[in-house]
């Protein structure tokens, strides 16, 4: 049976959770809260397996309350269930198992419960063992794309794009759309192949196959998918120490 206890500061989303998850006769909804201070004293106490939630909270955020959860001597595997898809990266750095949106369907929440049935167990002293997600470069990169996250292998990104504060990650098979302002992609893309080549966009090397003198002198970079990306001149000085041209 797995132990479940829910932490939102909206009555009406605790109780839609809490019957969508009592469809399942799998689950024991051990309890619930509107607040860190009486989620962690119960948290403690009641050693649920999993706890659902919500990132804005009256005094703090889910994602600090994961955090502290992590400290436990039996910590609970997180699932994040909220209205913000923006804090979906930060979920997964959390180490949560789900991301779910509001508002819930029961589809979603039994494809939850599948899922961590599949990553962890229920062993002789009935606690869950849920391998948590992790960003660890492990040759793959992670990215919110919607409300999922998306492992994209570094070695498949041409070039990422900047659009309206938000990304493009254009990859050999596709391209992904991405709420993190371009900032903050590359500070997670700080080492090589990537190098940052105009205010709006970072290359993988790797990918380059020409390099286009362009106006102004500017130049443009020929991708091995046939795109071009455009190097501006505050930018040359770095791209030109790098390939040594």
């Amino acid at each position: 049976m797995l132990k479940v206890y829910i932490v939102d500061d909206e009555p009406l989303a605790r109780d839609e959770l809490r019957y969508l998850l009592n469809q399942s006769k799998q689950v024991t909804v051990l309890g619930e809260s509107d607040c860190i201070e009486d989620a962690v004293k119960e948290i403690t106490e009641f050693q649920p397996d999993l706890v659902f939630l919500d990132i804005e909270l009256e005094e703090g955020t889910g994602i600090e309350l994961a955090g502290q959860l992590k400290d436990l001597e039996h910590p609970p595997a997180i699932v994040f269930a909220t209205a913000y898809d923006e804090y979906a990266l930060q979920a997964f750095e959390a180490d949560a198992v789900d991301y779910i949106l509001k508002p819930f369907e029961e589809e979603r929440i039994l494809h939850t419960l599948e899922k961590i049935d599949k990553l962890g167990k229920i062993g002789k002293e009935d606690v869950l063992v849920v391998p948590p997600l992790r960003n660890d470069h492990n040759g793959k990169m992670a990215f919110s794309v919607e409300e999922k996250i998306v492992l994209i292998p570094y070695t498949d990104i041409l070039f990422v794009e900047s659009s309206e504060g938000k990304c493009i990650i254009h990859t050999l098979k596709q391209e992904y759309k991405v709420s993190e302002p371009l900032v903050e992609v590359e500070k997670r893309m700080n080492f090589r192949p990537f190098l940052r080549v105009h205010r709006s966009y970072v290359v993988n090397l790797e990918h380059i196959d020409e390099i286009e003198p362009w106006f102004n002198s500017t130049y443009n970079l020929m991708m091995n998918d046939g795109s071009k990306v455009p190097v501006s001149r505050t930018y040359i000085k770095d791209l030109k120490k790098v390939i040594g041209f």
